[in-house]
């Protein structure tokens, strides 16, 4: 099914850290926690994880402390640190926070019917459901119409991925042009550009907006506040 003629329909793609949340630290604690428990060695080197899939940074992980990222292995790593993250609820609502206007953008959002609201995130899917239940987000996203880092080692796949099943789970068919995926890093404007959607920019993460419109943004915000679909 089609949206009506002359009816907006958005499928707003939504990234996780630093776009929504900030773990502040937490997120390699526990990395360091479930490595050695997952593995029997310690977390000597942890794979670079600014806008990657988390099957990619655990089979990099893996391989660079010397082990072979046997899909057991990266299954067993998995589960660990979704069990971790289970565990750190609290240590993450202590020490990590939503992002400044995350609440009331998404709120925002959530009242135009146009909208329709999902995630687009490296992280596991229990993972980013941890995450976004701590800091009170996940009601206002559909899991459901998402796409996560165990679904896909690239990111841009992972756009395809998710605008199937929103469209599966609405009956609505997203256009590439109805589709708008907000992340903060480069990977998250590469991903949007490769799978031929809108891409906002957001520096709320470590990117600025000069490195973000380089990679490709042609929007960029400086605060969830003033975006605009």
């Amino acid at each position: 099914m089609t949206a009506a003629a002359g009816t907006v329909r958005t499928l707003v793609l939504w990234d996780v850290d630093h776009t929504l949340i900030e773990t502040r630290g937490v997120g390699r604690a526990i990395y360091d926690r479930a490595f050695p428990e997952a593995t029997g060695i310690p977390l000597t080197n942890l794979a670079k994880i600014a806008g990657r899939t988390e099957l990619d940074i655990m089979a990099e992980s893996l391989r660079i402390n010397g082990l072979k990222p046997t899909d057991a292995l990266v299954k067993r790593l998995a589960d660990t640190l979704t069990e971790h993250y289970e565990q750190a609820r609290h240590e993450l609502a202590t020490v990590g926070r939503a992002l400044p206007a995350a609440h009331t953008t998404l709120e925002r959002f959530d009242a135009d019917a146009t909208v329709h609201q999902a995630i687009l995130t490296g992280n596991l899917r229990d993972v980013a459901r941890v995450k976004l239940e701590v800091f009170d987000l996940a009601g206002y996203l559909d899991f459901d119409s998402s796409a996560f880092g165990e679904d896909h080692a690239d990111r841009a796949h992972l756009v395809h991925i998710a605008r199937q099943r929103a469209e599966n789970r609405t009956g609505i068919r997203f256009a590439a042009e109805d589709v708008v995926l907000i992340g903060d890093t480069p990977n998250d404007v590469k991903a949007a550009l490769t799978a031929g959607v809108r891409i906002i920019g957001v520096t709320t993460g470590k990117a600025s907006a000069e490195v973000l419109r380089d990679a490709g943004a042609t929007q960029v915000v400086s605060s969830l506040a003033n975006l605009v679909l």
